[in-house]
C-alpha cells in the first residue's frame, strides 16, 4: 500500500482517504499502469514530500500542478528535480525571481529538498504522470487526495502561507480560511507567463515577512551547491 510510505501525522490526518472508494481506484489505476508503461515518479518517491515534511512542520505550502514528465525529473516535490538533472525552464525562472527578490544566488541543480526540510510543503495536486504525457493522470483521483492534504493543512491552528501560481493553484483558494492563513498569489513561473505577473512579485520575501509576523523562523532559501559528480547535466 502506497500510504504506508507516509509519516504518522499524515497517515492519521488522512487516514479517511484512504478508505474512500476514489483512492483504492486510483490505486488500482497506478498499480496497472506501471505493468505496461513508465510512471514518474518512482514508487517510492510518489510521497516523498509528506515524507520531507510532517504535518505538524508545515508552515508553508506551495502548490503545483503535474509531476515532470522526463526521465529521472519528478522526484515527489514539484518544481524540484534530481541532482544531475537539467533545471527545468519554471524553476529557472523561480531562481530568477529568487536573485531579484531576496539575492539569491542561483546554484548548479533543481534539488529543492532543503527547503522542504524547512517546512514548505511542495505538492502537486496530481502526484504521477506517464512518461512523456502531461496531465495523464489528470482527474484520476489525485486531484481529490490532495485537496484533502489541502484541507488539513487549512485546519492547523496556527497560520501557513499559502502559495498559489498561476490560474489552476488560485482555484483552490476556496479551501482556505483567508482570515488565519496568509495567501500569497501570482501568474505562474511558467516562461509563457512569468513575465505577466510572476517576476516582480517578490513572493519569497513575502514568505518570510509572513513567518515573522507569525513569530516562525524564516526558510532560508539558499540552496547549497552540489558536487559536479552528481550534478552533470543530463
Amino acid at each position: 500500500m502506497i500510504e504506508s510510505q507516509l509519516p504518522n501525522s499524515w497517515k492519521i490526518a488522512l487516514a479517511e482517504e484512504f478508505d474512500k472508494p476514489y483512492f483504492k481506484e486510483l490505486q488500482k489505476f497506478i498499480e496497472e499502469e506501471r505493468k505496461s508503461k513508465v510512471i514518474y515518479p518512482p514508487q517510492e518517491d510518489v510521497f516523498a514530500t509528506f515524507e520531507l515534511t510532517p504535518l505538524e512542520k508545515v508552515n508553508v505550502l506551495i502548490l503545483g500542478q503535474d509531476p515532470y514528465h522526463g526521465e529521472n525529473q519528478a522526484h515527489g516535490l514539484c518544481f524540484s528535480v534530481k541532482p544531475g538533472v537539467k533545471i527545468p525552464p519554471s524553476l529557472v525562472n523561480i531562481y530568477k525571481e529568487l536573485k531579484d527578490d531576496v539575492g539569491f544566488d542561483i546554484p548548479n541543480h533543481g534539488y529543492l529538498v532543503a527547503w522542504a526540510k524547512q517546512g514548505i510543503l511542495m505538492i502537486n495536486a496530481v502526484l504521477t504522470v506517464e512518461a512523456h504525457t502531461p496531465n495523464s493522470h489528470k482527474n484520476k483521483g489525485w486531484e481529490t487526495f490532495t485537496d484533502a492534504v489541502i484541507c488539513k493543512v487549512n485546519q492547523k491552528e496556527e497560520p501557513v502561507i499559502f502559495v498559489l501560481w498561476g490560474g489552476y493553484a488560485k482555484k483552490k483558494l476556496k479551501l482556505i480560511d483567508t482570515n488565519r492563513h496568509t495567501v500569497i498569489q501570482s501568474a505562474h513561473p511558467s516562461p509563457l507567463s512569468a513575465r505577466n505577473g510572476f517576476f516582480g512579485s517578490k513572493p519569497f520575501s513575502k514568505i518570510n515577512s509572513a513567518l515573522r509576523q507569525a513569530g516562525k523562523p524564516e526558510i532560508n532559501f539558499q540552496l547549497p551547491l552540489i558536487s559536479q559528480q552528481r550534478a552533470v547535466s543530463s
